[in-house]
């Protein structure tokens, strides 16, 4: 009965996304508890056409801008504009906008949408560009985001991200979920479902499928995992322990921890499994790999200077270099985007905390307030950075922005959620 109920009420997107809402049992909510210092004001005003439709769209858009820090926004009132209407922006600018997005959504005779929207300066009482979309009612929402990250990019020159997805893992009751879900939270799916423990989910570049590790043949194997068809192979599967997977950036390579030849070590393997490579030796534990954006070195977590550090080897092999310095632990290296600068995290007076380490000069900052944080992940743009940490006693997810100023938590009611990874921008 409730699909029947969801199939008659897809004409409306609101609709559409409570039938999501009702079959998605761990969707992620997120609490924006800080902002940007100098947030850019913007009106997105609700869309001409179907109202319910146009309306919810509008407001996945308001969303999208409030959520990222970025943006402070003016109230557009209750009067629908579309993109061809003529724009007073003498009225705009006394109401404090800087700049005004309009838009219509007109519905097509074969049951799809067409979208279409306007951005404008205000100051400069000139348009921006706009964009044009043909999607049907499940797409909606995706339709939403891309007009947010047009928005965002026009506005700050950088890429947005509201289009990319995260992947993490809910764990309830004996049950361990694999899950994918849209930036915001919304649109969860379960890619693996499992009694036993999956760890560090990682995506591939071109972000069709996702590398981890799961334990449900009672022992750490390294899987690589199909999102579009849902099959996987394994990757790793050597005596004893497989963890840690990291992808070349070319797709081609994984980075994966091994203790086949006894204790934790780091190797290279292809992505189908085959062609086996050591690349370093030690006396220590070596772990948490994770290439450079260039793919020329790779970083990684090591304790065999006595305590647990940050280190960098060549892709190929080679000898390594101490990376981090302050402090007696520091884990969990990972590189921005743009490669100049490494969060990872740091022990500071007991608390475990995201850290971000400028590569060039050295220098370090402590981005978190909290004091068990843990697998921080960079947004595909470098603004933002995802981690697990822990809230009541139990697992949460958050989110800060690369200056810190930016903050963000993600949960799921009744259930633990970590292990988090922040897709790239798909093509």
């Amino acid at each position: 009965m409730k699909s029947v109920l969801c199939r008659f009420a897809f004409r409306s997107l609101a609709a559409s996304l409570l039938c999501f809402s009702a079959a998605a049992h761990a969707q992620l909510s997120i609490e924006i508890t800080g902002a940007g210092a100098n947030r850019l004001p913007v009106a997105v005003a609700d869309f001409s056409g179907e109202r319910i439709v146009s309306q919810a769209l509008a407001s996945v858009v308001r969303a999208d801008l409030e959520r990222s820090g970025q943006f402070r926004l003016i109230d557009a009132g209750a009067t629908a504009l579309a993109e061809t209407a003529p724009v007073s922006y003498p009225d705009w600018k006394a109401r404090g906008a800087d700049a005004l997005a309009t838009g219509s959504v007109s519905a097509a005779a074969d049951g799809r949408y067409e979208t279409r929207f306007r951005l404008y300066d205000v100051q400069k009482q000139a348009a921006l560009g706009g964009q044009a979309f043909i999607a049907n009612t499940g797409q909606l929402r995706a339709t939403a985001h891309r007009i947010s990250d047009f928005i965002y990019e026009k506005l700050t020159g950088e890429p947005g991200i509201f289009s990319t997805r995260i992947a993490y893992v809910v764990k309830s009751t004996g049950r361990y979920e694999l899950q994918i879900a849209d930036a915001d939270g919304e649109n969860a799916q379960t890619a693996l479902a499992s009694r036993e423990p999956i760890i560090s989910p990682t995506w591939s570049p071109d972000g069709t499928r996702l590398a981890y590790v799961s334990f449900e043949a009672k022992k750490p194997i390294v899987y690589v995992h199909s999102l579009a068809t849902g099959r996987r192979h394994v990757a790793a599967n050597f005596k004893g322990s497989n963890s840690a997977p990291a992808w070349s950036p070319d797709g081609k390579k994984l980075a994966v921890v091994l203790s086949k030849d006894g204790g934790s070590q780091l190797y290279l393997v292809n992505a189908d499994g085959s062609g086996i490579l050591r690349l370093a030796s030690s006396a220590g534990i070596d772990t948490e790999p994770r290439f450079s954006p260039d793919g020329q070195s790779i970083y990684f977590t090591s304790d065999r200077g006595g305590s647990p550090q940050i280190y960098r080897i060549p892709a190929a092999g080679g000898g390594a270099e101490r990376v981090t310095f302050e402090g007696s632990y520091n884990v969990t290296p990972r590189l921005s985007p743009d490669g100049k600068s490494m969060a990872f995290i740091a022990r500071n007076d007991g608390r475990f905390q995201v850290a971000l380490m400028d590569l060039a000069s050295k220098q370090t900052q402590i981005l978190t307030d909290s004091s068990k944080d843990e697998s921080p992940s960079f947004a595909p743009n470098g603004r933002m950075i995802i981690y697990a940490t822990e809230v009541g006693g139990r697992g949460v997810l958050a989110a800060v922005s690369s200056d810190g100023r930016v903050k963000q938590k993600l949960s799921v009611q009744a259930a633990d959620v970590r292990e988090p990874a922040w897709g790239f921008f798909v093509k």
